[in-house]
């Protein structure tokens, strides 16, 4: 054996690289690769606090302006950048600043990933061919008052719509963003709109599947449509192929679009009904038997948009 800990070439020895040789030196030293930085430390640990080289230095910023510079943040990687240096900043309040972007960051990324998701099943529909899908869902079937209404849109194949989901689990302010996003990116949107009047005629079963008829009618005679992916029912009279998903809604992305789409403009005629028909709340209750609407119906009747076939509304006309 050699000075440098490697065996030279000998009857029955294998030729180690120069690479194994350091490899062998090490074990025989008991020596180990470095730790990643941070891994295992806890928090605020400053004794493990790894080097600021190549960190931001952002000490010279106050507080105040701290959180100004990273709420006009808008990449990733640079709220990253700021989130690491602030975390390592001699402030608590400025690593208090950190901790919190970093989190917003994961959050951001894992609402993403969840997005992305959405759009696997159309993934494989344009794997197959297909090159112009539709979402076509209905709001308002269990309101007392008001329409029911469904959308039908068609996304591009590249879409940006973080926060996306079904309509029921989104806040009012976020729909109102997301329906503004949906319409400026989509390759087309259209409405289906059945009115009370013929939901006493047809029942709200079949109005819900003429309205989301209607709705995909008039999207097909905007563009060529492949395929109509519908939650969770066929929609009958329907030439164009379409696939039924259950919960469709909460799993498919295009579905989710229609959803907002069509839940935002249903909400905004409640209001204008509201200022037409005063007394009912409908801007708030969106039609539906709350106590509030009931108390109405009791006090004042049914007016022309209730739905004269539901049972609370002909109860309250007998009285």
């Amino acid at each position: 054996m050699h000075r440098d800990g490697c065996v030279r070439p000998e009857p029955h020895h294998r030729i180690l690289s120069r690479q194994q040789c350091r490899r062998s030196r090490a074990h025989r030293t008991g020596s180990r690769s470095a730790r990643p930085i941070g891994v295992g430390l806890k928090s605020g640990d400053d004794r493990a606090a790894p080097s600021n080289r190549g960190l931001l230095d952002l000490s010279k910023l106050s507080l105040s302006r701290l959180r100004e510079e990273l709420d006009a943040l808008s990449d990733d990687e640079q709220v990253v950048r700021w989130a690491l240096a602030l975390q390592h900043d001699p402030r608590a309040g400025a690593r208090v600043l950190g901790t919190r972007a970093q989190r917003q960051v994961d959050a951001v990324r894992s609402d993403r990933v969840r997005v992305e998701a959405l759009f696997e099943i159309r993934a494989r529909l344009y794997a197959d061919g297909y090159r112009v899908v539709a979402g076509v869902d209905e709001v308002g079937v269990g309101p007392l008052a008001g329409p029911v209404v469904a959308a039908a849109v068609a996304l591009p194949e590249k879409v940006e719509l973080p926060g996306l989901d079904d309509s029921k689990k989104v806040s009012r302010s976020d729909r109102e963003r997301l329906e503004k996003s949906i319409r400026e990116q989509a390759l087309g949107v259209a409405l289906g709109e059945v009115s009370p009047v013929e939901i006493d005629r047809m029942n709200i079963y079949r109005a819900g599947l003429e309205a989301m008829r209607r709705a995909s009618t008039a999207l097909a005679e905007q563009l060529t449509i492949d395929r109509f992916m519908v939650d969770a029912r066929t929609i009958p009279g329907m030439t164009i192929p379409q696939t039924a998903l259950v919960h469709g809604d909460a799993i498919e992305g295009s579905i989710a679009a229609a959803s907002i789409v069509a839940k935002v403009y249903r909400d905004r005629l409640m209001g204008q009904l509201d200022a037409e028909y005063p007394g009912y709340g409908l801007g708030r209750n969106m039609g539906y038997g709350t106590p509030e609407h009931m108390s109405a119906l009791g006090r004042l009747g049914a007016c022309a948009v209730h739905r004269q076939s539901f049972a609370p509304v002909a109860a309250a006309r007998e009285i």
